[in-house]
């Protein structure tokens, strides 16, 4: 399995907290949260995660090497940022494999990877990972028709419901009818404009999951991570 997480973000909102610590290696107990993801990962049989990095790089880099629990680390450091969808292109020209898992650096998220494996077996085809919440305000709501993604909101406002949990199977040739664009944002200027024709699956994620980018989710990952 080759995984791609996004670990470049300048964590803005967390800054209040964690003002010279890149987002990725915010401390969970002793553990920085991206040691965290990687361990999960190394349970999972994982081989290969590729790092998308920009802010503060070196201090990721320097802490995992290039091989962590056996798995291979390569670091791929943005020098100008690429937005999300810029950054999953750049990693995706370095896969190998038909399929790569997507994750965010930020966002825990307790997946069975075997089981969304064999989803992409049947299916054949982009897969995003999504998990009820009861509360959206935070998040856009997926519309969900017959096991496919039809449609996403922009923050849904209150109440419960299905949210994108930053989480994909991609093929490795996702991008190449996709317009030349460097820099570009994931979820606006590709999954809004291209759910329908790429057919993604959805699939729901039970376990757990907790979003960092924010001092009181941070605070709530004490508890639930430590």
């Amino acid at each position: 399995m080759e995984v791609i997480i996004l670990a470049g973000g300048f964590g803005t909102r967390l800054r209040s907290v964690l003002p010279n610590v890149p987002k990725p290696m915010a401390p969970i107990g002793e553990k920085p949260f991206l040691q965290i993801l990687l361990e999960k990962l190394s349970e999972e049989k994982v081989k290969k995660v590729i790092l998308s990095l920009h802010f503060m790089a070196g201090k990721i880099q320097d802490y995992f090497g290039s091989n962590f629990l056996g798995m291979e680390i390569e670091c791929l450091v943005e020098k100008t940022p690429l937005g999300t969808g810029g950054a999953i292109r750049l990693c995706l020209e370095n896969c190998k494999e038909e399929k790569v898992f997507v994750f965010n650096g930020d966002t825990y998220l307790d997946i069975d990877l075997k089981d969304l494996t064999r989803l992409w077996d049947q299916r054949q085809c982009p897969i995003l990972v999504g998990r009820h919440v009861d509360d959206l305000s935070r998040y856009g709501a997926l519309e969900i028709k017959d096991g496919i993604v039809t449609g996403m909101s922009e923050k849904a406002g209150v109440g419960a419901g299905l949210i994108n949990a930053g989480c994909y199977v991609l093929p490795r040739n996702i991008f190449d009818s996709f317009a030349s664009r460097k820099t570009f944002s994931f979820e606006k200027d590709f999954l809004q404009n291209n759910l329908k024709e790429k057919g993604f699956a959805f699939y729901e994620a039970e376990g757990s999951f907790i979003d960092i980018g924010i001092p009181e989710d941070y605070v709530r990952a004490q508890a639930l991570l430590s």
